[in-house]
């Protein structure tokens, strides 16, 4: 067991994870199979029809661009679906690569937007089964419902949700064998509708008089057909759902991916086709006639073409929404599953059957849930909700898959790996973003009961979940301090080997802002040791803190001592900081450059230091930080020379507070290094006001860097040399550059002899370079 502040992530493997595990029975053919159910649902039937009366002809090419479009995330599901497989999918991964609390609110929306699809799927095949009756039944019953109350079609609804709930539960091999071949009667009736209008075509050499007229209604109409038809293609997020019941997930969740992909398009462009090039409807275009009857014109079509259309249409429809329906069942169960495993949800969701080896209490949750929401819910107004809470999940993931490779890097074994990283990933932010905006303007709403659900989740989030999630990963064992606690917190992580180091920065802070001070230990324990062995270290952890608090008690300094006992360092501190509400953290620099997965996911500024020997006094009388350290108090009127290197860029607003907050101490002279990037660019803001800053006593020097590392850091390091500097503060990134990881840069800290402070704002992750990229894109 140790007391440490954070180190590199160390991921172990999936089946490793936890102590419960769910079984691998699935096939590649099983998961394609869940992918093509889920993408095909009942949408082939009843979404082509209307989206050829918005398009016309061109419906093609709006199914082709959708695809293309789609491809762009399909790839990051791809890529991290064989590197993690494990059930939760995109929740999982935002997890591991976004802060908190991204996954609950991730995992909250898939969740529900899951159930809804289910719910549709559902109702969908009331609604087919219920025209299939006749106008003689149907009527009889819409006059006499169920026990006076359930309509007839809601009562279909909800058997076919407690009927594929069952077979769920029953066990995972039941359930693909059962999705297998509800998706091959699906495929057959699709497989004969194109075939008996391949058919006529052959025999009617005239068709394709139909397409002579390809896009009838221009650009507008094929944007609005990719609008109305573009979920449809989104089936991978339940394909990466099975992750850890698919055998051999590395090569096998990729491959299913792009092969139910391929095959979904295809199948959407070839009903299309022959739907419009095989029917000669009179006075109209085929392709008009097919959009006038809305959802029903490929029933309509089918019906002109081949025997009997209009029931194995029908038939199709209603298999096809029963075989989305269990893909739908399946993917909602793990995704409450996953949550429940990490104390997202109430626990017992992760509960597996002991002899069927399935999540049933999750599956009989979300099969509960299903049915209610089928029955009392207008699933018409709420469905396109479902469809913006996909995008935004999809957003989410996207920036993940970025993430995740910046805080694992070759850590993990991928199957598929996405190529022209990161600009795929990015393309696919903007499109889902796009999307997304799209759907605001149009179906105001979706947006609003969007918001609405993740409001819920986000209170549920700050008074339940939380709280359970950090008992049971990083309990707090001991805490400590003033009663009275300031707005402005900021947090030391305690290091044993030099645990005082850092006081003097934080005092500093403190007394600027009048803040508080909370040093955080954490005991960590191996993964197979309950944390509760770590308790008995609580005693000696508070006793370390004795000689910290007399420190901050002689300056006056509210403070506070926080022990946690964790399996993993980083996850204390990352939940420390949201718990506390902290503001900034003051650690030591490799100690976070070493921790990727602590440098990506915190939410708050950072002050990291960067020193050998760190003798330099902040405060106006001499303040001991070691008595090891020989220093000495600096003399009246003898100032130390501060170098602050300024760009303008994403941290650039912590850097001037930082520097605002050391200056006040009276103990430095200020001189600012002003950088530009690029040839002939705009001039720093900075400066601009080279009048004011001389008023000020601050002595400015501007210096332009290159596009070379090298060269940009020996250009640093000559100007900043020039003001002879006892302290540097600069920015996480300079002129582009990465202090934390460009090896240049981190040279050039190596040559500064004296203490680096290397200030680091929180934005969310891409956020900052996409706005820099609009703003360039604009002034051009």
């Amino acid at each position: 067991m140790s007391a440490s502040a954070g180190s590199e992530p160390q991921r172990p493997p999936a089946e490793h994870q936890h102590q419960h595990q769910l079984v691998r029975t699935l096939s590649l053919m099983d998961i394609i199979m869940v992918g093509i159910a889920g993408m095909i649902g009942g949408a082939i039937f009843v979404l082509t029809g209307p989206a050829i009366g918005l398009a016309g002809d061109a419906v093609i090419i709006a199914f082709i661009l959708n695809a293309i479009i789609t491809l762009f995330t399909a790839m990051a599901y791809a890529e991290l679906g064989s590197a993690m497989p494990e059930a939760g999918g995109g929740y999982l991964w935002i997890r591991e690569g976004l802060p908190r609390p991204n996954a609950f609110i991730s995992g909250w929306m898939a969740w529900f937007a899951h159930i809804i699809a289910g719910s549709l799927y559902a109702v969908g095949f009331g609604a087919f089964m219920y025209y299939l009756l006749g106008p003689e039944v149907a009527g009889v019953l819409s006059e006499e419902p169920l026990l006076g109350i359930i309509p007839f079609d809601k009562v279909i609804a909800v058997v076919s949700i407690a009927a594929f709930t069952y077979i769920n539960i029953k066990g995972t091999s039941e359930t693909g064998k059962a999705g297998t071949i509800v998706t091959l009667i699906q495929l057959g009736t699709i497989f004969a509708l194109i075939g008996a209008g391949f058919w006529t075509m052959y025999n009617n050499p005239d068709w394709t008089t139909n397409f002579a007229d390809f896009m009838p209604t221009g650009v507008a109409g094929l944007v609005a057909a990719m609008g109305l038809t573009f979920i449809a293609f989104e089936g991978y997020e339940i394909i990466v759902q099975t992750g850890e019941e698919v055998k051999n997930p590395k090569k096998n969740i990729p491959r299913a991916i792009f092969i139910s992909l391929a095959i979904v398009v295809t199948l959407y462009c070839l009903v299309a086709f022959v739907s419009i090039g095989s029917i000669f409807p009179e006075g109209i275009a085929s392709w008009q006639f097919i959009g006038e009857n809305g959802e029903l014109g490929i029933m309509r079509a089918a019906e002109m073409f081949l025997p009997y259309g209009v029931f194995i249409v029908l038939g199709g429809g209603m298999v096809s929404t029963l075989a989305a329906l269990n893909a739908t069942t399946f993917s909602s169960a793990r995704v409450a599953f996953a949550m429940g495993r990490h104390y997202n949800l109430p626990h017992k969701l992760s509960s597996i059957h002991p002899v069927n080896r399935t999540p049933h209490v999750a599956i009989i949750i979300s099969g509960v849930i299903m049915a209610f929401v089928a029955y009392a819910l207008p699933l018409a107004d709420i469905a396109v909700a479902a469809g913006v809470i996909f995008l935004l999940l999809f957003t989410q993931v996207n920036i993940a898959v970025i993430t995740i490779r910046r805080i694992y890097g070759d850590k993990l074994s991928y199957g598929f790996k996405t190529p022209l990283f990161p600009a795929i990933p990015i393309i696919g932010i903007f499109l889902k973003l796009g999307l997304a905006l799209y759907l605001l303007v149009t179906q105001p709403l979706s947006w609003g009961i969007t918001v609405l659900w993740i409001l819920v989740g986000f209170a549920l989030y700050r008074m339940y979940t939380f709280k359970r999630e950090i008992q049971h990963y990083a309990p707090l064992v001991t805490s400590e301090g003033d009663l009275k606690r300031q707005d402005y917190r900021i947090l030391i992580p305690y290091t044993p080997e030099n645990p005082d180091r850092l006081i003097k920065y934080a005092i500093r802070i403190a007394k600027e802002t009048a803040g508080e001070v909370n040093i955080l230990r954490v005991i960590t324990v191996p993964h197979q040791t309950p944390l509760s062995a770590g308790v008995a270290f609580a005693d000696a952890a508070k006793r370390s803190f004795e000689p910290l608090e007399k420190m901050l008690d002689k300056e006056n300094i509210p403070n506070h001592y926080l022990v946690r006992v964790s399996h993993d360092a980083t996850e204390a501190i990352l939940a420390t900081i949201e718990e506390q509400k902290i503001d900034v953290l003051v650690t030591d620099f490799e100690t976070l450059r070493r921790d990727r997965k602590l440098l990506t996911l915190m939410t708050c500024k950072v002050l990291a230091i960067r020193a050998e020997n760190d003798a330099l006094e902040l405060e106006p009388e001499h303040v001991r930080i070691d008595a090891d350290l020989k220093s000495q108090a600096i003399p009246a009127g003898e100032k130390k020379n501060m170098v602050v290197v300024y760009d303008g860029g994403e941290h650039s607003d912590v850097v001037l507070k930082a520097t605002s907050w050391l200056e006040h101490s009276g103990r430095f002279k200020v001189g600012l290094l002003s950088i530009n990037r690029g040839g002939g660019g705009e001039r720093s803001s900075v400066t601009m006001q080279q009048d004011y800053l001389s008023q000020l006593g601050v002595e400015l020097k501007e210096v332009q860097l290159t596009e070379s590392s090298s060269k940009s850091a020996d250009i640093m390091l000559s100007a900043a040399s020039s003001f002879q500097p006892d302290l540097v503060v600069m920015g996480a990134t300079v002129g582009g550059f990465s202090v934390f990881n460009n090896p240049d840069f981190l040279a050039l800290l190596d040559q500064f002899n004296c203490p680096v402070i290397i200030a680091r704002g929180f934005t969310i992750p891409g956020v900052h370079r996409a706005k820099s990229l609009l703003m360039r894109a604009l002034r051009k």
